[in-house]
């Protein structure tokens, strides 16, 4: 989320909202967003009830939820989505602002 948090100002120069979704119940969530001080939205799922929706995989041996992303349109619609293999399996800042601003150009020619 460190990452998330220093390009922030470019993801919403960009129109985007980032949305963590985590397995800790509330309080522990809003504890550490507060500690850390991140400028995006959170949300505790300790039911998995978001996980479960978009498929995000819980694999007990490598230490619980593996990290999923999907970049989520205006419209509602998956435009990306990546679904990792290991903890360390994260889109990096430059490829998903790149998703963004495809996203947006698509939105320009169809408008």
């Amino acid at each position: 989320m460190a990452q998330l948090r220093q390009d922030y100002s470019r993801f919403t120069e960009r129109d985007a909202e980032i949305l963590v979704v985590g397995p800790d119940n509330m309080d522990a969530f809003a504890a550490y967003w507060k500690k850390e001080a991140l400028p995006f939205v959170g949300l505790a799922d300790p039911d998995h009830t978001v996980a479960d929706l978009y498929g995000q995989q819980v694999k007990l041996l490598k230490l619980g939820r593996l990290p999923a992303l999907m970049v989520i349109d205006k419209q509602g619609q998956i435009r990306f989505k990546h679904y990792g293999n290991s903890m360390s399996d994260i889109v990096s800042n430059s490829d998903l602002l790149a998703v963004l601003d495809e996203i947006n150009a698509d939105d320009k020619v169809a408008a």
